[in-house]
């Protein structure tokens, strides 16, 4: 792992700084006390403290996504987020930018903004493993961890430049510690009308009409607003596409299978969907 990574990187049990070890052939971190996080094969590392209270998305769920993002149909998060990353960058303290992604998934929107920042590491943490694997190979300077948004991040104070928020929880408490002071939040949600044309068609759940009061909520008093904008495209997908895509939301989770393929496939094609997403630039407070 990239020792600007490591460096930044603190154990999950005690908080003691990490470092890489020969681990009986295998490659693991280590910090001062004796506890070990082995490094899978596949290039991420588990710094979990205990058990992950849920095992993320699975294989299929994640191939599917990949294959969904690489046909470029969320590119406009990707677009978003670079901008917004590169006006933030000169203002944080550090001899290289860390970018954090919480909740990276496969790390595409991650690779997106290092590939703009030629100076700047990144991490992504999910606790999927199928994602992780993917992730640890996004880009030549991105690492990846299995760790659990909800905890104690394994991030030394400060550590971040740019924190990533992509459709994920958010822990305002640890999102603050570990963010520069001078860094900013990037968080991305649905708009009003993300998917509006799939909700009736297919039963999905509505976007709340409460969802920026409940990000607020989640991060009031460690951070504040900058800036927020809204980004729009129209696509237009083929059945498989659609299932992927309902598949990425949290509907998938609220709808039964078997109805949902069936609306699925009487959909005419090619369906036109609308993307809209919310970025907001939180910058942290003072507290």
């Amino acid at each position: 792992m990239d020792p600007r990574i490591v460096d930044r990187l603190r154990c999950p049990v005690c908080a003691q700084p990490l470092t890489e070890v020969d681990a009986g052939g295998a490659r693991a971190l280590r910090c001062p006390r004796r506890h070990s996080f082995d490094m899978a094969r596949q290039g991420y590392v588990n710094l979990l403290a205990g058990r992950a209270p849920h095992t993320g998305d699975t294989a299929e769920m994640v191939a599917a996504r990949a294959d969904f993002l690489a046909a470029g149909h969320y590119d406009l998060i990707s677009t978003a987020l670079t901008a917004a990353a590169t006006a933030v960058v000169d203002r944080a303290a550090g001899a290289y930018p860390l970018v954090v992604d919480a909740g990276a998934g496969t790390g595409r929107h991650l690779a997106a903004v290092l590939a703009a920042l030629p100076d700047a590491v990144g991490l992504g943490l999910d606790v999927s493993k199928p994602a992780l694997r993917r992730a640890a190979r996004a880009h030549p300077r991105a690492a990846a961890a299995l760790a659990d948004t909800w905890q104690r991040l394994p991030l030394t104070d400060g550590a971040a430049a740019v924190l990533l928020n992509v459709f994920a929880p958010r822990n305002g408490a640890e999102f603050h510690r570990v963010l520069d002071p001078a860094g900013a939040l990037l968080v991305v949600t649905p708009a009003e009308d993300h998917l509006t044309e799939l909700v009736d068609a297919l039963g999905l759940l509505r976007v709340d009409p409460a969802k920026a009061d409940r990000v607020a909520e989640s991060l009031g008093g460690h951070f504040t607003p900058a800036a927020s904008t809204v980004h729009r495209r129209e696509l237009a997908l083929t059945g498989p596409e659609v299932a992927t895509l309902v598949g990425m939301g949290p509907s998938a989770w609220h709808t039964d299978p078997a109805g949902l393929a069936a609306r699925v496939a009487a959909l005419a094609e090619p369906v036109r969907v609308t993307v809209a997403m919310r970025l907001t630039v939180w910058r942290p407070a003072q507290v």
